[in-house]
């Protein structure tokens, strides 16, 4: 078996565990895996443009900004309030940054931008389980999109 057949078989089982994963996940998992996934664009399209792979660059941080847009729709700004307003800039500027990385061919932007999604992760993997599920004390909710 050749390496790429050993890659694709690699890739299609990640697919299909990430596939499974995400049909019982709950949204607050649902919003990890979205941001693991675009950080691992990011980290790809990197590597592909030290390799000066374009296409293969092109292609990555375009997967990543389409994740970012779409953890950008699933904010509730109504229910979210100032925190989803915030996310919301946030987001949209990522994804500006990421025009800018692409156009540029600029590493240094890749790493802004996963800088910034890594400490909006941080926070949300930090974020205690009864606000996750709902359960927390003074009427707390888990946030149904953020």
């Amino acid at each position: 078996m050749s390496y790429s057949n050993k890659r694709k078989g690699a890739n299609q089982y990640g697919r299909i565990a990430a596939e499974s994963e995400a049909g019982f996940a709950s949204p607050h998992r649902l919003v990890q895996m979205l941001m693991e996934g675009a950080l691992d664009k990011i980290a790809t399209a990197k590597g592909f443009m030290v390799r000066k792979d374009y296409a293969g660059k092109s292609q990555h941080i375009s997967w990543a900004s389409s994740i970012i847009n779409g953890l950008c729709t699933s904010l509730d700004v109504q229910a979210g309030g100032e925190i989803a307003a915030n996310l919301n800039d946030l987001y949209a500027y990522m994804n500006r940054r990421l025009i800018d990385a692409n156009v540029q061919n600029d590493v240094a932007i890749l790493d802004e931008v996963s800088g910034l999604l890594s400490e909006i992760k941080s926070a949300w993997d930090a974020m205690p389980e009864d606000v996750r599920h709902g359960s927390g004390s003074a009427g707390a909710k888990a946030p149904a999109t953020v």
